[in-house]
Parts: structure tokens; sequence; C-alpha cells
């Protein structure tokens, strides 16, 4: 399993693009921020740990981590030319609201309305691993440049982007990808969505730390790398569990490329390993899988990728487009 590079240069990315943008990176556990320049150059960075469960306080919250890294690249708000939000669960682009995000405790919210009324910026709302996946294709992060891709993220939650001839894949109703809700266990534990069994409940970080009754998904995986046995036969499942999705979204999709990131799999070896081995026992029981799932179908982002930031840049440069499309439309740069 290869691990895919964090990105190509600056120069592979078009010079007229609206710049500098902000792309601010919403997660259960941080704000993530980056400031980039017209060229793709990185101006300023900052990561804040998360209080955005807070739905009251989270446009204050995310304003504040924008500012650090404004002020890092001396910096005004005032020189931004747009601002992009990757927020995961459910998100209405066209609305700016967060109509659901479960793992934040969001609900109904018009984040888009109250990030602009005090930033004075157009700011554009994405789901946040929907934003990465057309981060990873419009910056040619995977070798050979896949018109079709799924971006699979394994951290406070899991879901996939889903990237097809160019043009990021939706759905009917605005969710396609929320493999992480996918029933996998009938009967298995309670899953935050209220269903029982879903993938999620078995292999995000917050549900590998419960299952080891760990502090965090972290140490698990530090001691299956110390050779813990019960760590071992957890991580273990959890790749497995993980190849069956790989499986799932090629199956359905047919995407050339699967890219896996989010913070679970920064766990090296210990994540990676049983991952493979199972992609590969699926390709020995089946002919099928042994032709949609070869060996190089899999990518595992570096820690210091940054997708989801990167994706919200991709989308802050969205902002120039009619509201409708905003956040929606992949636009290769090469």
């Amino acid at each position: 399993m290869r691990t895919t590079r964090a990105a190509r240069s600056q120069d592979d990315l078009n010079g007229n693009l609206p710049g500098p943008v902000a792309g601010i990176d919403i997660g259960g556990t941080k704000i993530a921020t980056l400031i980039v320049d017209a060229a793709g150059a990185v101006l300023g960075r900052a990561t804040h740990a998360s209080s955005v469960g807070d739905q009251g306080g989270a446009v204050a919250s995310i304003a504040a981590c924008l500012d650090e890294a404004l002020g890092g690249a001396a910096l005004r708000r005032s020189d931004l030319k747009a601002v992009g939000v990757g927020v995961p669960g459910r998100v209405d682009p066209k609305r700016g609201h967060v109509t659901l995000a479960v793992n934040l405790g969001w609900h109904d919210f018009a984040l888009r309305d109250g990030l602009e009324a005090m930033l004075g910026l157009p700011v554009v709302i994405e789901n946040d691993v929907r934003a990465a996946a057309v981060g990873l294709y419009d910056r040619h992060v995977v070798d050979g440049q896949p018109s079709d891709l799924a971006y699979l993220a394994v951290g406070t939650g899991i879901a996939a982007g889903v990237v097809l001839d160019g043009k990021l894949h939706r759905g009917a109703r605005g969710l396609a990808g929320e493999i992480g809700h996918a029933i996998v266990e009938l009967g298995g534990p309670r899953c935050q969505c209220g269903q029982q069994g879903c993938l999620e409940a078995f292999a995000s970080g917050p549900s590998i730390a419960r299952r080891a009754n760990a502090p965090t998904a972290k140490e698990v995986y530090q001691a299956a790398a110390a050779g813990d046995t019960a760590a071992i036969e957890l991580t273990d499942d959890v790749g497995r569990r993980l190849a069956w999705a790989i499986h799932t979204l090629v199956m359905t999709y047919d995407v050339q490329r699967v890219v896996v990131g989010g913070g679970v799999s920064h766990a090296g070896s210990p994540f990676e390993a049983p991952l493979r081995r199972e992609l590969e026992r699926l390709r020995d029981a089946s002919d099928l899988a042994g032709e949609l799932l070869p060996a190089d179908i899999v990518d595992v982002l570096p820690p210091e990728a940054e997708a989801g930031a990167w994706g919200a840049v991709a989308v802050a440069r969205t902002a120039g487009l009619a509201p409708g499309a905003r956040g929606s439309e992949v636009v290769s740069h090469a």
C-alpha cells in the first residue's frame, strides 16, 4: 500500500485563481485553518482545539482560529477574497446551512450567514469530507490524476467523498458517501446517528477507544505496535471493517483510486497492515474483486497532508460561482 505525497508544488496550481483565500476545516476535536495565496503557497496556518460543539459560540471560535492564521501571515480579514469551510455532517451549500452534524451536535445552523456577518467576506460551506475529495482532485495529490476517486476519512467519524468524471458526486439528498452509517453488524453497538451496528460505531476514533476502554484511539494503536494482544485483535478488526468499506466504495462507484486519511489513519503500520491483508484476502477470494481492487488502488495520506483544510481552500475558490454551484464544482488546474 503506497503513501501518497502531500501535494504537488504550488506551480501546479493556476495562478489566476482567486487569492489569497482561507480554508477552514472543522473537526470533532479541532479547527484547522490555512491561508493560501493565488499560486497555492501557504501564507499562514493555525490549529485550535475544537470548541465548536457549542453551536452558539461556533462562529466566534472559527473566527478566532482564522484571525490567528491571518496574524501569522501579517494579513487582515479584508485581504482575503473568500473563506471556505468544511463541516462534518449534512450540509446545504446553496443556503450555507449545516442541517445536521451529529458529531458536533449542530441542527439547522445558518453557518454561512453567521460567518459572513462577522467576517464581512464571502463564505462557502461544504461537507468536510466532500471538500477534501475536491481538494485532492484539484491539487493532483494522487499519482496519475484519476478522474474518479473516493476519499475515505477515518477520524471522529467516518465518511467518504466521491469524485466521478472530475465532478463531486453529491447524490439526490447531498449525502453520497455516508458510508460510516452503513450497518455492518446487526445488533452491534449504537451509533450516534441512532442506528445499531454502523461502521462508525466500530471503526471511528472514539469507537476504537471505547472498545478498548482506552483514552484515545492513538493509544490503542501504540499498544498494538508494542505487541499488546488485545490491541492487535481490535486494530485487526478495524482494518478488516475498513477494507470492507473500501470494497463497497469500489464496487459501488468503480473508482480508480481510494485515498484514506483522517486522524486514525496516521497510526502507521498498525492501521495499514490489517487493512492491506484484508484487501488481499478479498482479491484472492474473488476474480471480480481481483479486477476491481488492484494492489495499488489504495493510497494513505501522510499526516502532514492537511486534506480537510486544503479541501476548504478548494471550496473557497468556488466563491465566484453562482450560489447553487458553490462547493460543488471540481476544476483541474493542471
